[in-house]
């Protein structure tokens, strides 16, 4: 079992930056790739950005590709994600996600593939 947490949401005006943090803990996550989701109400939850348990590879929705940063510290069993020049189509709930990968190299996109999920940050960017 993989227990995430989200941190880091909170109001910013357009333009603005924030920085989310994801904390996992429980079984290792050494061997997890991790992604990024939203959803705002009355939509389907959508990809934002996934990474390899290396780090090495990593995959971004059009709508934030360059906008966006995923990181991750598997020492200390953290991902984060750092959001510039946000708008407010940005405004959504931001869950961080985990996907079993015993190839230590791959991402996924597809909200089926992961596994375990965090409860939520709420962002919001304000006109």
């Amino acid at each position: 079992q993989v227990h995430l947490v989200e941190s880091g949401g909170g109001l910013v005006q357009a333009g603005g930056s924030l920085r989310l943090s994801c904390a996992a803990s429980g079984r290792t996550v050494s061997t997890y790739s991790m992604g990024w989701f939203r959803q705002v109400p009355g939509k389907e939850r959508e990809f934002v950005v996934a990474i390899s348990w290396s780090g090495g590879s990593t995959y971004y929705a059009d709508s934030v590709k360059g906008r966006f940063t995923i990181s991750r510290d598997n020492a200390n069993n953290t991902v984060s994600l750092q959001m510039n020049a946000l708008t407010p189509e940005d405004t959504a709930v931001y869950y961080c996600a985990a996907a079993l990968d015993y190839s230590r190299s791959r991402y996924y996109y597809r909200l089926n593939d992961y596994e375990y999920w965090g409860q939520g940050t709420q962002v919001a960017v304000a006109s």
